[in-house]
């Protein structure tokens, strides 16, 4: 479940005929409770922080864990980076997962130049290749971490909506987000006003699986994803992300 959500949470970016407000923190740390079934299932953890020379750029890494009842039945640790240019293109990303006796290890890298992103997944238990790939994109595409940040550097009112290329480096596709409605949400870290956004990479966009997809943007020049939520089938359900504390 844990490793899915990796890959299930907010991207944006690309092209916008919007306009760019607040600038990126130099650096931030941002902790989230993950709740499942009206439980807390595990901890999330974001540090962003401006890349060190001589590349100039970004760099973002999640870590996620299991926590409770949900860890004493399936352990979860799962981590993932991303190294981004100026201007929050994806340059490369890693992602290891341990889920029960599950490991896997994740890497891709996305020439800008050549439009081709090189992915290469491998089982670390059995030490074999389960997915080696090669696929054409676009001159700028945009991961996980780095999109939800490119988000938070648009202003979108809710009805106005942008198409963004996205990529996972085994498929490329472009998708649209859109800022539905504005909405006070409580959190841990407190109660704020916010836009709801929902980014359309379900149902045969980016992931084949029937879902939902939203985010809550602080309304303020900081914007801060204080609440994410993915929406499956009755079997899985709704897991949400709430803002425990921002550093």
């Amino acid at each position: 479940m844990f490793a899915k959500l990796l890959w299930l949470l907010p991207l944006a970016g690309g092209p916008a005929a919007v306009a760019q407000s607040s600038e990126l923190p130099a650096k931030e740390t941002l902790t989230y409770t993950i709740e499942w079934r009206l439980i807390t299932a595990g901890k999330a953890k974001v540090e962003w922080s401006a890349a060190s020379q001589p590349r100039s750029g970004w760099q973002v890494n999640l870590h996620l864990e299991s926590v409770g009842l949900v860890s004493k039945f399936f352990k979860v640790e799962d981590d993932y980076s991303a190294n981004l240019n100026q201007s929050l293109c994806v340059q490369s990303l890693q992602m290891t997962t341990h889920e029960g006796n599950r490991q896997r290890e994740t890497k891709a890298t996305f020439d800008s130049e050549a439009c081709k992103a090189s992915y290469l997944e491998r089982d670390r238990a059995k030490n074999t290749t389960l997915l080696s790939q090669e696929i054409d994109i676009p001159q700028c595409t945009h991961e996980i971490a780095g999109g939800l940040y490119y988000l938070r550097t648009l202003t979108l009112e809710p009805g106005q909506s942008v198409q963004v290329p996205v990529s996972d480096g085994k498929k490329s596709v472009t998708a649209k987000v859109e800022a539905q409605q504005r909405e006070d949400v409580k959190t841990p870290a407190g109660t704020f006003k916010t836009i709801r956004y929902e980014l359309y990479l379900f149902n045969d966009v980016l992931y084949r699986r029937s879902a939902h997809l939203y985010v809550w943007l602080t309304d303020d020049r900081r914007k801060l994803p204080v609440q994410l939520r993915v929406r499956m089938l009755f079997t899985i359900g709704t897991i949400t992300l709430l803002l425990e504390k921002h550093e």
